[in-house]
């Protein structure tokens, strides 16, 4: 899917790392008018590399980056949609539908809770 639509893959990363404040629609038509445009959609996902890099505390560098989104933009963004897979998010739900997945799990775990107190 990066190689023959990147938008896509691109929009589903970016609502992701963006928790939801961007949508996959948004960032995904921005990036192909990006694209279309200038022919340098790569500039605009090497800045959502850099923010999920920082937000996930992954070691990189922005030279890096940028090199690998104008040498090879599918596999950066393969790279990019492989990590937040393997960070348990179902991609094709978006940042909303996996905060409600998440949510329909049970109530949150709290500190197990022990009956009666300490005894000696």
């Amino acid at each position: 899917m990066a190689f023959w639509c990147p938008c896509i893959t691109f929009g589903q990363v970016a609502d992701i790392v963006d928790q939801g404040s961007t949508t996959c629609g948004t960032a995904g038509a921005l990036y192909a008018l990006i694209t279309a445009i200038t022919g340098c959609g790569c500039i605009y996902s090497c800045f959502y590399r850099k923010k999920m890099r920082a937000q996930y505390n992954i070691r990189g560098d922005d030279c890096g980056d940028c090199l690998k989104h104008f040498f090879c933009e599918p596999c950066a963004l393969t790279q990019q949609y492989r990590e937040l897979k393997h960070r348990g998010f179902d991609m094709s739900l978006g940042w909303a539908g996996n905060v409600e997945r998440q949510n329909q799990g049970g109530v949150a775990m709290g500190a197990p809770v022990f009956q009666g107190g300490m005894n000696r």
